[in-house]
């Protein structure tokens, strides 16, 4: 029995984010990018003989009952798996809340994981994905990380060579979007063709490890909305490109928005900027990181 888990659950970028259509179900019909950057929120997982979920954060504002999607990761397969110990979950927040970077599938997906580990419960990551499909479209990917085209609702996934590294810059404003408010106002079989981002050409770029053809490739079609209701989020991608950034893009549906640096220096410089300079009052969160492609997880402690 592992008594104690420390996991790393890691924020994502969307390089590219297509609508095709709406779904009978209400779902809509994707075809995204993903990327995990380093970024990364953490929990500790800890076991206690006294049945129970117990979820403790350090945002006040977050819920800590079966609203928390750790919750419900760790009840999924506490349930499923009839396990009558408890644990408790320790969820420090880093990544954007509400940001367009599944920060919540991502602290769900690491639950899944934990659990599974803690309790030897022997599912492989795939069998994770397909259970995590019933917590949120983006648990499957946060699950599996890295590069990934991610289609359906998002659960269908297929694995992309890493992007080159390079360095990100991350702002996100002092604003929250409501990612129901961005899908319901998106009508898709409005846009004209060129609104729609070119994922093909993304994939392209990637597997020919050229980062200038990704950059100039970017496009996320809910901008389109998003962009019309908080004109901030292009104010910044300006002010990125203008910094230096070989491209600059929303993630999911907003409000975050990233850079994307090949020098070291110019991010450094925009990151000063954006956090401290003359562009200081259009982001609250700024912070200058990395693609991340490894896998590994959890450090676990005997206890």
């Amino acid at each position: 029995m592992i008594k104690h888990l420390r996991l790393k659950a890691y924020g994502k970028i969307n390089l590219g984010l297509d609508v095709l259509r709406r779904r009978e179900d209400g779902y809509h019909e994707v075809r995204m990018i993903m990327q995990t950057v380093g970024i990364f929120d953490r929990i500790d997982l800890i076991w206690k003989e006294a049945p129970g979920i117990q979820v403790e954060t350090n945002l006040y504002y977050l819920p800590t009952n079966e609203n928390n999607l750790v919750y419900k990761a760790a009840k999924l397969l506490m349930d499923e798996f009839r396990i009558t110990d408890g644990v408790t979950i320790r969820l420090n927040k880093f990544i954007p809340v509400a940001a367009g970077m599944a920060g919540g599938s991502s602290d769900a997906a690491a639950v899944l994981f934990g659990i599974n580990k803690m309790f030897q419960l022997g599912l492989t990551a795939e069998q994770l994905m397909e259970r995590g499909v019933k917590i949120g479209a983006d648990v499957p990917y946060c699950v599996m990380r890295g590069t990934a085209l991610s289609e359906g609702i998002g659960e269908i996934l297929t694995a992309l060579p890493p992007v080159p590294q390079c360095q990100v810059l991350i702002a996100k404003p002092a604003i929250s979007v409501s990612t129901k408010f961005v899908y319901e106002h998106l009508h898709a079989n409005e846009l004209r063709p060129d609104q729609h981002p070119d994922i093909d050409g993304i994939i392209d770029g990637i597997r020919r490890q050229d980062l200038r053809q990704i950059s100039a490739k970017l496009g996320n079609v809910l901008e389109t909305v998003t962009i019309r209701e908080y004109p901030v989020i292009q104010e910044i991608k300006d002010r990125m490109l203008e910094y230096g950034a070989i491209g600059s893009l929303m993630s999911g549906s907003g409000p975050t928005v990233f850079g994307i640096f090949t020098s070291p220096k110019a991010a450094q410089d925009a990151y000063e900027e954006m956090r401290f300079g003359d562009a200081a009052h259009l982001a609250k969160q700024v912070y200058l990181t990395n693609f991340y492609n490894q896998k590994e997880q959890t450090k676990g402690v005997q206890m």
